[in-house]
């Protein structure tokens, strides 16, 4: 799993399949291996899916990191007219994702490279279980990247454990301008609400 945000792993291909079950869905996923979690849909993710409020029903959504794609399937399950970005730099997890996605026949689902999707899309909701052992400079330069694209009034939910730096990431968040709280906590895990920046002189949304 050390390789799972590598862009080409180099890991021998082992398919396998997970199950998402939720109290609204239900999601046969396939999996392989040089991805992350591919033995069962990861605690933090489940806890995110579990715990954020509804998908704006239209619009542009992303999920950041998106794995096989739990989290935009569920995204696009509960917001059908959406446009779910499901982006990864692991090119193995992008086309497991597009899979999953078209074997649940969720065709609002566009799984891509990071590095593909068009400039001009900004996002309403952004939900992510993020890389956090890509390293700290890797990772704020990931969710600066992104956080930036949000909308006006969008908002961006990341779940992460406390033991891998939760608080101090709330703490960046809310020094660079973007405020974050804590929506949730459970277990080992905190559920941070991020809005958008506000712009100098914007007067709020």
């Amino acid at each position: 799993m050390a390789h799972y945000f590598e862009e080409r792993p180099e890991s021998a291909s082992r398919p396998g399949s997970v199950t998402l079950v939720l109290p609204d869905l239900h999601l046969r996923l396939e999996t392989d291996s040089g991805v992350f979690s591919p033995e069962r849909v990861d605690q933090g993710t489940r806890i995110l899916l579990e715990s954020v409020p509804p998908p704006p029903a239209e619009g542009d959504l992303l999920d950041l990191g998106c794995g096989y794609g739990p989290i935009a399937l569920t995204m696009a399950s509960r917001a059908p007219r959406a446009t779910v970005w499901a982006v990864d730099v692991n090119r193995r997890s992008v086309e497991l994702c597009a899979r999953n996605a078209q074997t649940a026949r969720l065709d609002k689902v566009r799984s891509v490279h990071v590095d593909e999707v068009p400039p001009d899309v900004r996002f309403r909701a952004i939900w992510s279980n993020p890389a956090i052992r890509i390293g700290k400079a890797a990772l704020h330069e990931m969710l600066t990247r992104w956080l930036s694209r949000l909308t006006p009034d969008g908002t961006a939910h990341l779940v992460v454990q406390k033991h891998l730096g939760s608080d101090s990431l709330q703490r960046w968040l809310n020094e660079q301008g973007w405020p974050a709280t804590r929506a949730a906590s459970r277990s080992s895990y905190r559920i941070l609400r991020v809005e958008a920046r506000q712009e100098p002189g914007g007067g709020g949304h």
